[in-house]
């Protein structure tokens, strides 16, 4: 199934992130893992891509296994920054030969030390023109309520994502962020400038407070005073960190259904127990 037929239903969606092993080792762990997320039943599943294509079979791996064994929906995330036209091609085609038709289009981090000049893609833009060509994908894109960290200016930034969804990108996921109301305000803006595709909101619950450095550096996200104080408090408490964040989490999930965003991605960082706690608080509502 294709996500916009998920994410454009009447019911709304609640949705899984989970990342690939890094090493073959790690890698049945981290598929009972997100096999037992799986069993949650969630609306679909996205499955991430390693730096450069580091664990690019094992995206493809899992995520085959995900919809094989369990009929979950999966979405595999593709990035292009250090990849060729014929890498990228070549990856197209594994997907599909694996029955999976939806790709999230990304264009990654430039590795350190890669020749800038030697880039065969730039822009995410570009690699959801040519996954657009091949044919056969429903495609995502990325988006950030508080601006990409390269940006300029917030302008453009917008720019940036309406050229996106004029090369083909269907249906936007959001960054991670923890106050909805720069959600309600990013909207608000791409609206106005005609960007119409569905945009599904990325949450991540905080259970672990050395999360959060890492967390801001890569994302940009903002920390409401309220969020902070919650870490003040409890982030020395493992376990009762762990239960404030799940709580917080819930709390900005139901509020976005209320307020109409009826798309919402979990990241779970691999961890059943979150993903099934986040399922449970708001099951009569994503029933």
């Amino acid at each position: 199934m294709k996500i916009t037929e998920i994410i454009n239903g009447k019911r709304p969606s609640l949705s899984f992130e989970v990342f690939p092993p890094k090493t073959w080792d790690a890698y049945e762990s981290v598929k009972n893992a997100t096999e037992r997320i799986a069993e949650l039943s969630p609306s679909y599943m996205s499955v991430t891509y390693g730096a450069g294509g580091s664990t690019a079979g094992y995206t493809l791996s899992i995520a085959e296994n995900l919809q094989k064994k369990f009929g979950v929906t999966s979405l595999a995330h593709l990035t292009c920054v250090s990849s060729s036209k014929e890498d990228i091609k070549a990856r197209l085609q594994e997907m599909k030969n694996s029955g999976i038709v939806n790709v999230l289009a990304l264009r990654g981090d430039i590795p350190d030390g890669f020749d800038k000049e030697k880039l065969e893609y730039r822009y995410a833009a570009e690699l959801i023109e040519d996954i657009k060509e091949f044919g056969g994908f429903c495609i995502g894109g990325a988006c950030y309520p508080e601006s990409h960290p390269e940006s300029p200016t917030s302008f453009d930034d917008i720019k940036y994502l309406a050229e996106k969804v004029r090369c083909g990108c269907e249906f936007l996921t959001t960054q991670m962020f923890f106050d909805n109301n720069i959600l309600y305000n990013f909207m608000y803006r791409i609206r106005e400038a005609g960007i119409n595709v569905p945009v599904v909101a990325g949450i991540m619950p905080v259970t672990n407070p050395k999360q959060i450095k890492r967390i801001c550096r890569i994302s940009g996200a903002a920390l409401p005073q309220r969020f902070c104080r919650i870490v003040d408090r409890y982030g020395s408490d493992i376990p009762a960190m762990r239960q404030a964040g799940i709580a917080y989490a819930t709390e900005q999930v139901i509020d976005l259904y209320a307020n109409g965003i009826n798309a919402v991605h979990i990241y779970s960082m691999n961890d059943p127990d979150v993903a099934a706690a986040i399922k449970r608080n708001v099951s009569a509502i994503v029933k």
